[in-house]
């Protein structure tokens, strides 16, 4: 039915569009290609001479929420295709990266198992400790990776009294609970099996006397430069049985540990079937805002901020390994994108602790509160990083781009120009004289006078993200983010180029859009260098 009807458009039998197309959206720069609209309701379809080439690698733990929005915004779940634009899979080796396509998106970044994992994380927070100190990078309870650390975990122990504590082991690549467990002797804790022993936070924050944390949602869309946006919703997870410090309690899985996968099998486990209400062992982060402002007279902002404070410094732990490896493996600055579960407690002074952060975050919807999180939560990801439809037809030929609503001669599909990695010469010169700047004052004005072609592409990529948050929010860059700037270990030029950009136009950004019209007017963001050297 849809090719019969391409093919009367072509004959000019149908009335053509008018109007864009509700499953396209236009850059908001000129000679840039569109994206692809995504959305959890069924729309009218693209047609298909532009729908063939909507491809997404179909992969075992693709969601059912993300299979859903795909198959509302029109595009084909394949198997096997060299030819698709996206796929939703498992972390995968570094290595394979590099076969990517440039026009393919894939949901993980390289290298991001260094804060993934358990063991990982903790020495890359252990190594700011020792550069910036305890103070600044107090975001995690004291940690061993064992075996390797055994004689100072041993000294730990010691140094604490002989008497019983209390520590968390768990593997270090396990998820969903798998291992976790608590041990109150030294005896307890395995000799040679490699784990990760954590200091138990023995004065949680309680909600009817029942211990929770928090699983925040965490979406990275590049590492250099660094774009942090953080879900203004997420999940609250309560054990099922009422906390206790009783040394007969700490064998009881449901009291202790918050897993929702741990819980869910014990009989005194209660759905919450409502989003907005506080019943269940199941909230979200939303009502428990209100929760903690209404009932608990809690300062929400301040704790706000503390968690965006203790995001950001656990993204600068790996933030030069995961840039390290992207830079290694990729052509594009199209390819990856990641979501992070952050997985948060708090303790009965209101301070967050860093338990773990997930690279593959259940998705899984298996109540109406996990829809109402996890749907939108899916679709606003998918339009922030921001997909084009793949094909190498330069310009769109009338009829067809009458069909979507388009005007003729401009282009449809996605532009490999956009997103090149390379640069030249002279703006790699520009990008050496900055980074050596020490004072922030040296490079805010000056660095926004002379744009490059490079410098114009971050940005208006940049600005189109921005334009899609709706219910995530931007915590890094914004104006005040450059104070982070010095856990940096490598100062990087496109952080500072969004620094000034965010300084500069933040309060008025239709001004800054201007700027970057007038330049993508002419194609100046289309220009390639003769010779070029890879980013470094």
């Amino acid at each position: 039915m849809e090719k019969s009807a391409d093919k009367m458009v072509k004959r000019g039998q149908l009335k053509r569009r008018t109007t864009l197309h509700p499953n396209i959206r236009l850059s908001l720069f000129p000679n840039v290609p569109p994206y692809v609209r995504f959305s959890n309701a069924k729309l009218k379809l693209i047609p298909f001479a532009v729908r063939k080439m909507m491809l997404w690698k179909y992969s075992k733990i693709t969601p059912y929420i993300v299979r859903k929005i795909l198959a509302n915004t029109g595009y084909q779940l394949l198997d096997e295709s060299m030819i698709w634009s996206g796929t939703w899979a498992n972390q995968t080796k570094s290595t394979l990266y590099r076969k990517l396509q440039s026009f393919q998106k894939f949901n993980h970044l390289p290298g991001t198992v260094e804060i993934g994992r358990k063991d990982l994380l903790w020495k890359s927070i252990q190594r700011m400790i020792w550069k910036h100190g305890a103070r600044k990078f107090d975001i995690m309870p004291v940690t061993f990776v064992l075996p390797q650390e055994r004689k100072s975990f041993q000294a730990e122990w010691e140094k604490n009294g002989a008497k019983e504590q209390c520590w968390i082991i768990k593997p270090p690549a396990s998820y969903r609970g798998d291992g976790i467990r608590i041990v109150r002797k030294y005896k307890q804790v395995p000799y040679c099996t490699p784990i990760v022993a954590q200091k138990y936070v023995h004065n949680p924050y309680l909600i009817n006397d029942t211990k929770f944390d928090l699983r925040l949602y965490v979406l990275i869309t590049s590492a250099n430069p660094l774009r942090i946006y953080w879900y203004e919703n997420g999940l609250v997870r309560f054990a099922s049985t009422k906390y206790s410090t009783d040394q007969k309690t700490f064998s009881n899985r449901y009291v202790h540990l918050t897993n929702y996968s741990v819980n869910k099998l014990n009989e005194k486990y209660v759905i919450n079937p409502d989003a907005n209400a506080c019943v269940g062992h199941k909230w979200t982060v939303k009502t428990l805002w209100r929760y903690l402002e209404n009932e608990r007279q809690v300062d929400v902002n301040q704790l706000r901020h503390r968690l965006t404070d203790l995001i950001i410094k656990t993204m600068m732990c790996g933030e030069n390994a995961i840039t390290k490896s992207v830079t290694a493996h990729l052509h594009s600055r199209y390819n990856v994108y990641e979501l992070f579960g952050f997985d948060v407690i708090l303790d009965s002074n209101l301070k967050p602790w860093l338990l773990e952060v997930n690279i593959s975050p259940s998705l899984e919807v298996s109540s109406p509160l996990d829809k109402a999180v996890k749907a939108p939560l899916m679709q606003e990801i998918l339009n922030i990083v921001g997909f084009h439809i793949p094909g190498n037809k330069k310009y769109m030929d009338e009829d067809l781009a009458a069909s979507v609503g388009m005007p003729p001669n401009t282009r449809l599909t996605y532009d490999s120009r956009i997103y090149s990695v390379a640069i030249s010469y002279a703006e790699k010169h520009k990008q050496c004289s900055f980074v050596n700047k020490t004072k922030r004052a040296d490079y805010l004005n000056t660095i926004l006078e002379s744009l490059t072609p490079d410098d114009v592409r971050q940005l208006i990529t940049y600005e189109d993200e921005v334009t899609q948050l709706k219910s995530f929010q931007k915590i890094f860059p914004t104006p005040q983010s450059h104070q982070y700037f010095r856990y940096f270990e490598k100062q990087r030029y496109y952080n500072l180029l969004l620094d000034a950009w965010e300084h500069k136009y933040h309060k008025n950004r239709e001004k800054g859009w201007e700027v970057l019209r007038s330049y993508c007017e002419k194609g100046f963001h289309l220009r390639t260098a003769r010779r070029f050297i890879k980013k470094t």
